[in-house]
């Protein structure tokens, strides 16, 4: 009979119990084991988290699946674009997952200004340069920046103050009607934008959301053949026809080609520059621009005297003084970007000089462009940089930016100032611009009938660029450039004196009613 192990149960013999250390050394190591392997999942779980957040965070936003911000850009209200103090834009309540929709007072009025912001097609003009502001994204507009970013707080969106008088708008848009054309107003001495019109125009209402009906408006407007939605005013160029003999003027006076306006000029009637058989002559009937002064050849548009005056001068001092008024800059923002205005820097030919300096051949401009060259004249010679804003605020009211007055350059000096604005009164006063004529007003400016298209086929464009004083020692509150490119009047009927005088008047006359 064999022995049993001692401690034995149902024959099985009792196997030594482990020495405690070699427990504890077998459950640090899974410990361990298990520890490592937490930490590599939380590494790699950062290790994904940076690379979402710094490597694919752009494209990830950009993603058209991804709805997030969109949703958090359109959860609270678009701050707003005022006009002396009153808001011109709004937000409303949508109902649906896009919270808030843009809204506009008046859209058409002050559609060239405001542009629009669309949940469909993005955001134009100062929606669009102000975006950032409006949106609350702004860092400045936070009053407590480091909290906001780490409790990412959303941020009410700010206001945006611009410089139009709104009498002088309406006064524009009323003046242009059913007209195609724009009108740009300008406060010479501090440059604030005072009236931006571009007709015809639209209400930016109809594209702010989403759906069929956006969809639709914005297809009617953007196939449209009259391009309502084409910012005229500032970012359309024309031939400046004869409104450019102020320039060219400029350039005689200060660069001494004539001691003053009252000098009689050595000017033929017709005139033929020498590397061409093509005269250049005049509509006026007669010979009345033969040998003109600078005056009667200003008040009366002879164009013999001012391409000859310009060849005078040279292609270099017409492209010096072109470029002092602004033409030529590129890269233009007041601060919403503005169309090249254009004086050719390469001219060599005497013929196409000639042309040039009575603002045809490749010579274009901005309305917004020929206002300012009426602006510097009203201001003694000092052109101030034109800007449509006058300050950035929280939506709480308090500044965040405010746009003060920076000069441009100055094109002349006072003196000659003094002779221009004689010769562009002598225009409004017993000249082509009699229609600007204000009672109790000194009004200065200059016709223009620029020639269109090919062989000067097309209907001409009406321009008339002007400025308003209270007296005659007296600064001056407004200039104005207002173009008119009707294609439905009679050649016959197009003049810049009897389609756009009249409408600058009306601008000149909102602003100085106060």
């Amino acid at each position: 009979m064999n022995r049993r192990t001692r401690g034995s149960r149902g024959g099985q013999a009792n196997l030594p119990a482990p020495p405690r250390g070699a427990v504890r050394l077998s459950l640090s190591r899974t410990g361990r084991r298990a520890g490592l392997f937490c930490l590599v999942l939380i590494l790699l779980l950062l290790a994904n988290a940076t690379r979402l957040m710094f490597f694919q965070a752009p494209s990830l936003n950009q993603n058209s699946a991804n709805q997030r911000a969109v949703i958090a850009r359109y959860s609270r209200p678009r701050g707003d674009i005022l006009v002396a103090g009153e808001s011109v834009t709004g937000s409303k309540k949508t109902g649906g997952t896009l919270a808030y929709q843009r809204t506009y007072t008046d859209g058409a009025l002050y559609a060239p200004v405001t542009g629009f912001s669309s949940q469909t097609y993005g955001n134009t003009l100062l929606e669009g340069v102000e975006d950032r502001i409006l949106t609350g994204q702004d860092s400045r507009l936070s009053t407590n920046p480091v909290w906001d970013a780490i409790s990412r707080a959303s941020v009410p969106g700010g206001n945006v103050f611009t410089t139009i008088n709104p009498k002088a708008q309406r006064a524009a848009f009323q003046g242009l009607g059913s007209k195609r054309g724009a009108v740009a107003a300008i406060e010479p001495g501090t440059g604030r934008i005072l009236a931006l019109a571009s007709t015809p125009s639209y209400d930016p209402n109809g594209i702010t959301g989403t759906g069929p009906a956006t969809v639709a408006d914005w297809t009617r407007l953007t196939t449209d053949t009259t391009e309502p939605m084409l910012n005229r005013a500032l970012r359309q160029s024309y031939p400046p026809g004869s409104t450019f003999k102020v320039v060219t003027l400029a350039a005689a006076l200060q660069y001494g080609l004539y001691s003053g306006i009252d000098v009689p000029t050595n000017s033929p009637d017709p005139y033929t520059p020498e590397d061409t058989d093509h005269p250049i002559t005049n509509e006026s009937a007669g010979d009345a621009c033969l040998n003109a002064t600078l005056a009667y050849a200003l008040q009366v548009s002879c164009n013999t005297v001012f391409a000859k005056v310009g060849v005078d001068v040279s292609a270099q001092n017409m492209v010096r003084m072109a470029e002092a008024f602004g033409f030529n800059q590129s890269g233009q923002t007041i601060p919403v970007g503005v169309a090249r205005s254009n004086f050719d820097p390469g001219l060599t030919s005497e013929a196409f000089l000639a042309l040039s300096s009575i603002g045809q051949y490749d010579t274009a401009a901005t309305p917004l462009e020929m206002a300012q060259v009426a602006a510097a004249v009203a201001n003694n010679g000092t052109l101030m940089q034109p800007r449509l804003l006058d300050k950035i605020t929280r939506a709480d009211g308090t500044t965040v930016q405010s746009f003060g007055n920076r000069p441009f350059g100055r094109p002349f000096s006072a003196d000659v100032a003094a002779q221009i604005q004689q010769a562009m009164v002598g225009v409004v006063d017993s000249g082509t611009g009699t229609n600007a004529q204000i009672p109790g007003v000194v009004v200065g400016g200059k016709t223009g009938t620029a020639q269109n298209g090919v062989g000067n086929s097309g209907t001409p464009y009406a321009w008339f660029i002007s400025y308003a004083k209270p007296s005659a020692t007296a600064s001056s509150p407004v200039a104005v450039a207002v173009v008119i490119e009707d294609s439905d009047a009679h050649r016959a009927d197009i003049s810049g004196g009897g389609l756009a005088a009249p409408i600058a008047k009306d601008v000149m006359q909102a602003v100085l009613s106060g």
